[in-house]
Order: structure tokens, then sequence, then C-alpha cells
């Protein structure tokens, strides 16, 4: 009986994996991307791991945005060792939840590069136990998915529409359906219970929001702005949950997630792909576009949001280029 069954599951994973290699969305494309840079924030593993490792690859010098600059320099070597097209790579410190790296990063990247051709907004972390907020007083998970990436796309759009053509990707999550209502006064849990997963799935419904806006106001700059669901995927960001929820979400990625490798596909096809040239405000996931929830569609929302995500990172009058 036993045996039967732990037949029946190894049938089950093969299955399950057989599938998803089938099925989900790859990109295709072979475009060269030599001579452009590009940025990856949480560029030393998962899905930004091998995103950036494909960018190399296709000969882009490629910064990794990162906290953890030991993690980042190792693969960092590791990539140069294995670019054939001439690719670079490049570390620099950058800490999403903590808007004065930010403003460092950004500065930094300001004054050493003359391009950013690609900016890809990958970084993000599950919602920790308990609310914990930044010095800024920004709820962690807002901060590092959301305000942050705000921060660092509006520091970087000057150099962006120099460099035009230009694309942002925003990594977002279909468990942004999940939000069914979204309090602007209340993104930080100001007047509201702090609650697991509610976090992660708010910041998630920001990105496309903040997507959405985005391309609207930079219409006519030949700067797009895209945002995705990558798909179920076994990455570190699964580390945090070590309740029995937790496990039984583990388990559940293990049977039915994709790996890092096929996680990163979308990321890649809307940073290179011709297919998506001067598309711009749309969600994809597996390589094809796809619809978003109602309220991620709400254009009246996507402008409130943008101005209070504004005066939540206290943009300045000489941060704003758009």
């Amino acid at each position: 009986m036993l045996f039967e069954v732990l037949v029946t599951l190894v049938v089950l994973v093969v299955s399950v994996k057989v599938w998803n290699l089938t099925t989900s969305g790859r990109c295709h494309s072979t475009r060269s991307m030599k001579g452009k840079t590009v940025i990856v924030t949480g560029g030393s593993a998962g899905i930004g791991l091998h995103t950036a490792e494909d960018l190399v690859r296709r000969g882009a010098r490629v910064i990794l945005a990162c906290r953890n600059l030991e993690k980042a320099y190792k693969v960092a070597a590791q990539m140069k060792a294995e670019a054939s097209q001439g690719g670079e790579v490049a570390v620099r410190r950058l800490d999403t939840s903590d808007l004065n790296s930010v403003r460092t990063f950004a500065k930094e990247i300001l004054d050493t590069e003359k391009h950013i051709h690609v900016l890809i907004n990958n970084a993000g972390i599950l919602e920790p136990h308990e609310k914990v907020m930044t010095n800024e007083g920004l709820e962690l998970t807002m901060a590092t998915n959301h305000f942050g990436h705000f921060l660092l796309t509006n520091l970087l759009l000057e150099r962006l529409k120099q460099s035009a053509p230009s694309r942002i990707v925003n990594v977002s999550s279909l468990f942004h359906t999940l939000v069914s209502s979204l309090d602007l006064n209340s993104l930080n849990f100001e007047k509201e219970v702090y609650r697991r997963r509610v976090p992660y799935n708010r910041s998630k419904l920001c990105n496309v929001l903040f997507s959405l806006e985005l391309a609207r106001r930079l219409e006519g700059s030949d700067v797009t702005a895209n945002s995705l669901h990558p798909g179920y995927v076994k990455t570190d960001i699964m580390v945090p949950y070590h309740t029995i929820y937790g496990m039984i979400m583990k388990l559940v990625f293990i049977l039915w997630a994709k790996d890092s490798e096929l996680g990163a596909q979308t990321n890649i096809y809307l940073a290179v792909s011709d297919e998506v040239e001067g598309v711009s405000g749309r969600y994809f996931t597996d390589c094809k576009e796809v619809k978003t929830s109602k309220l991620a569609r709400d254009k009246d929302l996507a402008k409130r949001l943008w101005e209070v995500s504004e005066k939540a990172v206290k943009l300045r009058p000489e941060e704003k280029f758009c």
C-alpha cells in the first residue's frame, strides 16, 4: 500500500513538472543586448538571477542591485566567467525598503552610467510574521515591494528617457487579484489591523497600478512600462514561511511551481522582445498579455496611488520627470 502511494506521488510530481515545462511561456527572442545597460533589482537570486544571466549572455551590461553584496559578487563572478557575447556585470548595493539606500544607489548610477535601457524592478519580500515599520514610517513589505521601486524609477526616469527607446519592467503577481479594495489612507496599515498575506497582495496590486499610471505619464516618450506575473515560482522568497500554512504552501509549490529559470522568462520577454516594442501599461504572464483584476484597471485609483506614493517617499520637485 505504501509503495503504491509513493509511486502515485512520484508520477504526480513528474507529471506536473512535465506539464509546467511544456505549457509555460518562454522567451524565444534571439535579440542581442550588446551596448545596452540593464538594472535588475534583487538580481542575485531567484528569477532576478536568471533574468540577469540571460541578459549578460546577450551581451548587456547588467547592474545587479542587491542588499547582500557578498552573494551578489559571487554570482557576478560566475556570470562574467560564462559570458560569451561581451556581456558585463556590475554590483551595486540597494535595499528598496530603505529610501536613503534608494537615493544613494540612484545617485551612484546617475554619476557613473550614461545610459539605462532597461530597469527591471524585481526585488521583493513576503510579509514578516508581525507588522514591521521602516525608519521612514512605511510598512516593510510595502516599502520593499512598492515604495522603494516607485522612488527608484522616478529618480532614474530622466536617464531612461535620455536612453530611449527604453523599458521599465515591474514584477507583480497574480495575488494582486485577491485585493478587493484599496484604502489609500491606510497603505501602511494606519487604520486597520495588520493581517498576514495582505501586505504582499496589496503591494503587488500597487505594482500593477504604478505601471498603469507610469505608462500614461510616459506616453510619447518612447519609454514603456509593463508589469507581469512570473508564475508560481519556487524561490528564496518562500523561506520566511515556517507556519503550518507555510509548510502546506511549500509543499504545493514543490509540486506545482516553476523553477526560477522558467519563472524568469516573462521578465526576459518584456526586456528584450521585439513583440512588445512600444507596448506599455499592460500586464503579462507566460510571455503573453493577460487581463488584470478590475481594481488594477482603475485609472483614477492608479493616479491617486501615484500622488499618495509621491508624498510617502517625499519625492522632491527636482526629482519629478513625468
